[in-house]
């Protein structure tokens, strides 16, 4: 049986066991002690930063401490996440804010500062990846970690290095996180949100199974609302009973979903940590005060997300095809369509042109809350592969790549300028005629 504990980070220390509660740490009295027969083996975790916009905004302004905080857009936005303090009176991230309101008044409601955020995050990854090269981001505040081969560096068990790793952040960076720590992605993930905050949860190899047999069939990563209810309408309530069936079953019911559900009710996951995910999408999308169904107003607001989206795939060097529009009513229901471009773009133009059609189409008088706009990025950002003849590589010849080369010329050039002159000193006609619009409104 191997010790640890969290605070001191002694091995194999003395440990007190009372009575009543729980071990105490004998050289330092510290009740965080990890007591597990495979502590010294694992070396697969799941970091998670807890509740992450709140404590950034709890750690840079100390009255909001004891406060129920909840980050999201206003009366008519969501919930993007909330402290644990405004968590006790029910309020869930994706909550409509209204809803999170009438469940917790006395909440100070703060609108994301996703720079601020990011800025953050992208620390704490440098850390992450101080310890070991195979970190895998999962979004701003989340990554997996494979600490194996890293106990000659560190001199410690992985154990040992993470737990020291959640001491750091929490002094340098004023966060505080929950570590998952198992032989697998899927269990270290899973391990990772049983004990928040400040959790350290462990799930060994031999424990495994009887670990994950009550446990509810959306305890599976990917599992979400609507594919719960089927597989409950099915008669598979927990992993055990997902477990009774076989893959072929599962496969006829429910395609690869259905190999993947019952290899996970196991415990088995044979995905390696990769250190580079690359990125799938690039949106944007905004919620507004009042419902719209005005289709200039629509277009307006198009415009502005195709531009923030551009300069995002500007930024990243990212190009796609393929552009989705998404649209919210009233009454909660999502809309969401897509057109495919002959040749990859990541112009504001471009997209724009793609999505506007598609608006068009959606501007029937319903009133919507909200508008998105996002661009699926491609494998194959230089479009290779594409045919060619004696004369070379067709898409020189093609007026679609060349009109989309044109387009990002015109937007280098405008964002260049604006680089250093401002953000209004250049734009568009069609940005000006917004911005009068507003001005009239």
């Amino acid at each position: 049986m191997t010790t640890l504990c969290r605070d001191c980070l002694s091995v194999n220390g003395p440990i007190t066991r009372p009575a009543k509660g729980a071990p105490h740490c004998g050289l330092c009295q510290s009740t965080r002690v990890l007591i597990h027969d495979e502590l010294a083996d694992l070396a697969v975790a799941h970091l998670d930063c807890d509740a992450f916009y709140a404590a950034v905004e709890k750690r840079d302004n100390p009255e909001l401490q004891h406060r129920p905080v909840i980050i999201g857009g206003g009366q008519r936005g969501v919930v993007a996440t909330a402290c644990y303090v405004a968590r006790l009176h029910g309020v869930k991230s994706a909550m409509p804010m209204f809803k999170a309101l009438a469940r917790c008044p006395d909440a100070v409601v703060i609108k994301p500062n996703m720079a601020k955020y990011a800025e953050t995050g992208r620390a704490i990854r440098t850390m992450m990846q101080a310890i070991s090269p195979a970190v895998e981001p999962l979004s701003i505040d989340e990554a997996f970690i494979d600490l194996h081969g890293t106990e000659r560096l560190h001199n410690s068990m992985p154990a040992a290095t993470l737990a020291k790793l959640c001491q750091d952040i929490e002094a340098k960076h004023g966060i505080t996180v929950s570590i998952g720590l198992s032989h697998n992605k899927f269990l270290a993930k899973l391990a990772s949100e049983q004990d928040k905050p400040r959790g350290f949860t462990i799930i060994g190899a031999e424990e495994t199974e009887d670990y994950l047999a009550p446990l509810p069939v959306s305890a599976i990563w990917g599992v979400g609302k609507r594919m719960n209810e089927k597989l409950v309408k099915d008669g598979f309530h927990t992993l055990a009973d997902l477990r009774a069936s076989d893959t072929a079953n599962l496969t006829v019911k429910y395609g690869k979903m259905g190999a993947r559900l019952y290899d996970l009710a196991w415990g088995r996951d044979s995905r390696m940590v990769k250190p580079e995910r690359d990125t799938k999408s690039v949106s944007a999308e905004t919620t507004f005060n009042h419902d719209i169904s005005d289709h200039k107003t629509l277009s307006s607001l198009l415009w502005q997300l195709c531009e923030k989206v551009a300069r995002r795939l500007r930024d990243q060097e990212l190009e796609g095809r393929t552009v989705v529009l998404k649209l919210k009513t009233a009454d909660f229901k999502i809309r969401t369509r897509s057109q495919t471009q002959p040749v990859n773009i990541r112009t504001a133009e471009g997209m724009y042109q793609a999505a506007h059609p598609m608006l068009y189409a959606q501007a029937d008088g319903t009133p919507y809350r909200l508008l998105g706009v996002g661009l699926d990025v491609s494998d194959d950002p230089n479009n290779a592969g594409e045919d060619t003849d004696l004369f070379g590589d067709m898409k020189d010849y093609d007026p679609a790549s060349q009109l989309e080369e044109k387009r990002r010329n015109l937007e280098d050039l405008m964002a260049g300028l604006r680089h250093k002159l401002g953000d209004t000193a250049v734009q568009k006609g069609r940005s000006l005629d917004n911005s009068q619009g507003k001005k009239k409104r």
